[in-house]
């Protein structure tokens, strides 16, 4: 390549890394795609290069088509994107684990499906669906069960039950998840029904883009003859009114004419300041479904389905540690797993404890406070109404013993210590603390007010 193309693939990379980065969250990144680099361009096709076969094969399984898009929407002259063994041929800063930004997502129109041979003229609208969002691989627990059961209707059925069904929720909870689940189940049982997918900054850049090219009439008749239309993130049309009016227009005449609207956002119609109220009514009028933070339970699930799925044999302690420490986002949370996976698949080895930590030791630094035994016996003492000392001493009356079991169980459960070293900080052996454990968990399960204190001192000593 000349110096000037091998200039513009680097800039061009950044792009593309921070884009990434957002759409599969910084865990994925980190683990799988910070080693990509550019290594060729010619006639269309780009080479990204990787430093084993093992990356090679697992990246062009899992995410070539997220990739390919990512790229084609930064360089429309990139009609495909390969993966090799090698090292860059452009410089350092054109590796795309240099590049942080959080950039927006972007897509191309001319985004090709997942699955061969399912991509037909009238669908070559719709961006990529990720395979690996399928109702199948949906782990459902009260958090999300609404939404869920929402979903596989609006999925399994073509009468319009509710329109739009609108779904929202934080960062990383399943939107996305869901909405992928529902387009790949009707494309595979009602493939005459016409479903398209986009973003909502596609869509922004598909009218835009049709204005340019006094193109809006084919624009507009294009979207208007679906059967199901599914936005992403609609909190993207905050404080763009043309795009804004454009698909109130939309919205009302697939409406008007029987057809399915699911849409998913970071916040309730209501909340959505600088949406206009017009659109605003329009969006709120159908089933609005929240997904809320998965609860320990539901992370204990995904994860263990997530092992399964990976083939990778995860200890028990392993994945509850993980369902402990990382709460905020179901994404960050397989995403760690998967680090923990590769990590073990590339250098050999067993999942442990220790070498989780090891492995996570930047991702748990930042939702771990590093909370010690000391802190433990501080604050439940402190909470309970108890001497400090009390945590070690041979009182064994009930008002002593069982904040001396919380606080095993906390240890246990917040800290990386061993149980002999748990064991040892309260003047005890190690099956104390195991006896501990098991008690303080048992009373959770049976008392619900129970788990409510418990859940209580874990967040005040970790917030």
């Amino acid at each position: 390549m000349d110096k000037e193309l091998q200039e513009l693939l680097a800039s061009q990379s950044k792009a593309v890394a921070g884009r990434l980065r957002k759409s599969l969250g910084g865990s994925v990144f980190d683990t799988w795609l910070k080693t990509l680099s550019v290594g060729g361009f010619n006639e269309g096709v780009l080479t990204l290069f990787l430093p084993t076969n093992f990356f090679c094969s697992y990246i062009a399984r899992n995410f070539a088509e997220e990739i390919t898009q990512q790229w084609k929407a930064e360089n429309p002259a990139i009609s495909s994107v390969e993966f090799a063994v090698g090292s860059p041929v452009c410089s350092a800063n054109a590796q795309l684990g240099q590049e942080t930004s959080e950039a927006n997502h972007s897509n191309d129109v001319n985004d090709v499906h997942v699955v061969p041979n399912q991509e037909t003229e009238k669908d070559s609208l719709s961006a990529a669906l990720d395979p690996r969002f399928t109702f199948d691989n949906f782990v459902v627990g009260p958090p999300n069960e609404f939404a869920y059961a929402a979903a596989r209707r609006i999925a399994e059925t073509q009468i319009v039950s509710f329109n739009p069904l609108y779904l929202y929720s934080s960062a990383g909870l399943g939107k996305t998840h869901l909405m992928h689940s529902i387009a790949w189940y009707i494309r595979e049982h009602t493939p005459s029904r016409r479903v398209v997918y986009l973003s909502a900054e596609k869509f922004m850049y598909l009218f835009i883009r049709a204005i340019r090219y006094k193109d809006t009439l084919s624009f507009k008749d294009e979207l208007r003859n679906v059967d199901v239309l599914m936005i992403d993130d609609v909190q993207f049309l905050i404080g763009k009114e043309m795009t804004q009016d454009e698909f109130f227009h939309t919205f009302n005449s697939l409406v008007g004419d029987g057809k399915q609207i699911v849409l998913s956002a970071d916040k309730p119609p209501v909340n959505l300041e600088g949406i206009e109220e017009r659109l605003k009514t329009r969006l709120g009028s159908g089933l609005v479904a929240d997904i809320h933070p998965a609860t320990y339970e539901l992370r204990l699930g995904i994860l263990e389905s997530k092992a399964q799925n990976l083939g990778v044999f995860v200890p028990q302690e392993v994945i509850s540690f993980l369902a402990e420490k990382i709460t905020a986002s179901v994404r960050e949370l397989e995403g760690a797993l998967l680090r923990v996976a590769a990590h073990v698949q590339l250098m050999g080895g067993e999942v442990t404890l220790e070498r989780t930590c090891d492995i996570l030791r930047d991702i748990l630094s930042v939702f771990d406070r590093c909370v010690t035994i000391e802190e433990i016996q501080r604050k439940v003492a402190e909470h309970y109404n108890i001497r400090v000392t009390e945590m070690t001493s041979k009182r064994r009356e009930r008002n002593i013993a069982r904040p001396r079991q919380i606080a095993m169980y906390l240890a246990k459960n917040l800290t990386t210590k061993s149980l002999p070293d748990i064991g040892r900080a309260f003047d005890r052996d190690h099956t104390t603390v195991i006896h501990a454990v098991k008690t303080i968990e048992d009373l959770q399960q049976k008392e619900s007010s129970f788990k409510e204190e418990i859940g209580n001192l874990r967040r005040m000593l970790t917030t």
